[in-house]
């Protein structure tokens, strides 16, 4: 293979037109030409952290549509199988993704489940992390989210760091807020990286305190605008991600939406690229070629360097997507699952209310949840809704309490993907509506689905009740068409409802956030009761 292009390198920060040649895979020469040439080429894209699940694809379908944006690798964290799956999930992602040329590098999550605060569908000890680890497939030590565990040395979570450190894999690190002494703390133990800063003076003060920061931008949570001012000073400590990118976000763009963004932002080229390539390859030492002699031949070719077009995707040599469209096919694919729920009465979700009622207020682009403490005694509070989540692993009570912020006017929305012990989580307009989302779920063992009296749209998810075995394309568009139910139909004001609700059930995240097992403050790491007097009357039901 042969191509004709102007050679960006990044490493000596110059442009000049160049014939490139591919042999065997790698690259064999770069030589400068005089021809004048239209077309750019650059080292491919890479995700510095996502999880592969969130775009409800298995990897060999993900990599279809994230290719076409230029990506070729991505730093995946299995947690969202494995808190189903446990081991034989995070096998299953391997497995999967050897399936396809794109690099797929994942990690050994510690933090299986998050929290003890709730029910999983496995839990990953240090044998189980200590074997994994052990993967020469598995590249790092996934994010560390018990940062409480941390500062106060736990001594599970400190093995797992530990077991890491012995065996030279790099460690990541979940720390949203998390600032000052306790910082110190988190980062002595051997953290090395963050992609919950959410202020740019707190990516600010981990980076003066060696971390290397991610700068996100998901399909819930985004940090692009806040931290971005970083990449001026500190190009080198950068990366980016987009942690959990819905599979309609996936289908319009990736990592080539945060290089579009900042290069129109008016930040260095050079340093936007290496942001977007070299950064995680050296920090993780992944096998993913930066467009040198004898690197693979991982790379792209774009139409100009505004917009950045892609009109291939190169991995090893082989062209895995041209003009918009995979070039490599879907592969079939198992559907593992765990999912042991009973159907639900209505009666199950009644909850008593009172004067003084604990209300997790839901944030639009944003994890973090505010605390709120209304008076529901009367009707006149708008826009507080029940939200429930279900036991998915075995038959038990729902846990119910009250949000504020998703604006459904009609209706009810459920998903088995709830972060991070993925039970089913559903919030809307009446107790009988909210059984006949949850229901949904259950009869079909996991997807996401919108529900109103008369009728019921439902993706399926067969796979770890995360994931469809579908044309990802087809994907991106059944849920399109339920996320725009929900906005207009509903009325819900959230840019992205399913997400957002998929991380009501996070308790690593502050402030108040529901399990399984009841309303949970993850600023204390404690259960609360929603109601603060003795009145049981439930006039929302």
């Amino acid at each position: 293979m042969e191509i004709k292009s102007n050679y960006v390198d990044i490493f000596n920060r110059k442009i000049y037109p160049a014939k490139v040649t591919v042999k065997n895979g790698r690259i064999d020469a770069v030589e400068p030409i005089k021809e004048k040439c239209e077309t750019y080429m650059m080292p491919g894209f890479i995700d510095a952290h996502i999880h592969i699940e969130s775009s409800m694809l298995p990897p060999s379908e993900f990599a279809r549509l994230a290719a076409c944006h230029g990506t070729v690798a991505t730093v995946s964290d299995p947690h969202e199988i494995a808190n189903v799956l446990g081991i034989s999930g995070v096998e299953y992602m391997l497995e999967n993704g050897k399936k396809t040329p794109f690099k797929f590098y994942f990690g050994a999550s510690p933090c299986v489940p998050a929290t003890p605060f709730e029910t999983s569908g496995a839990v990953l000890g240090i044998n189980e992390v200590e074997r994994l680890l052990r993967m020469p497939e598995i590249k790092y030590l996934s994010e560390v989210m018990n940062f409480p565990g941390v500062i106060h040395k736990d001594p599970d979570i400190l093995a797992k760091i530990a077991k890491a450190k012995a065996l030279g894999k790099m460690i990541d690190g979940h720390a949203p807020g998390l600032r000052g002494e306790e910082l110190e703390k988190y980062i002595q133990a051997g953290i090395t990286t963050d992609h919950e800063a959410f202020s740019y003076e707190e990516g600010l003060e981990k980076i003066q305190k060696g971390m290397k920061i991610l700068i996100r931008e998901g399909s819930a949570a985004k940090n692009f605008e806040a931290l971005a001012p970083l990449i001026t000073r500190y190009p080198n400590m950068l990366m980016f991600c987009s942690d959990d990118r819905h599979p309609n976000d996936l289908a319009k763009e990736h990592i080539d939406g945060h290089v579009r963004r900042a290069v129109a932002k008016g930040y260095d080229l050079f340093d936007v690229l290496r942001i977007a390539s070299i950064n995680p390859v050296e920090h993780y030492g992944l096998e993913v070629g930066l467009l040198r002699v004898g690197d693979p031949a991982d790379f792209i070719v774009v139409e100009d360097l505004e917009k950045f077009t892609i009109l291939q995707t190169v991995v090893e040599g082989e062209i895995i997507a041209e003009r918009g469209k995979p070039t490599i096919d879907s592969k079939e694919v198992k559907t593992p699952n765990n999912f042991h729920a009973k159907i639900k009465k209505t009666e199950d979700f009644s909850l008593e209310i009172c004067t003084h009622t604990e209300i997790i207020h839901a944030l639009d682009h944003s994890l973090i949840t505010q605390e709120e403490i209304l008076d529901l005694s009367n009707r006149q509070e708008e826009d507080v809704l029940k939200i429930t989540v279900v036991n998915r692993y075995k038959d038990a009570p729902p846990a119910v309490a009250y949000v504020h912020g998703f604006g459904l006017e009609k209706g009810a929305i459920a998903s088995s993907v709830a972060h991070d012990s993925h039970n089913i989580i559903a919030v809307g307009c009446s107790d009988a509506l909210l059984a006949k989302a949850v229901n949904a779920i259950i009869e079909r063992k996991g997807g996401i689905c919108a529900v109103t009296e008369e009728k019921t749209e439902l993706l399926e998810l067969p796979i770890a009740g995360l994931m469809s075995e579908k044309n990802g394309f087809e994907v991106a568009h059944s849920y399109e068409r339920l996320n725009t139910m929900v906005k207009k139909e509903f009325s819900s004001p959230l840019s992205a409802p399913f997400m957002t609700l998929s991380f009501m059930a996070l308790l690593v995240i502050p402030e108040l956030k529901l399990s399984d097992k009841g309303l949970f403050d993850g600023r204390t790491f404690h259960f609360i009761n929603s109601c603060r007097n003795d009145s049981a009357v439930d006039v929302l039901s």
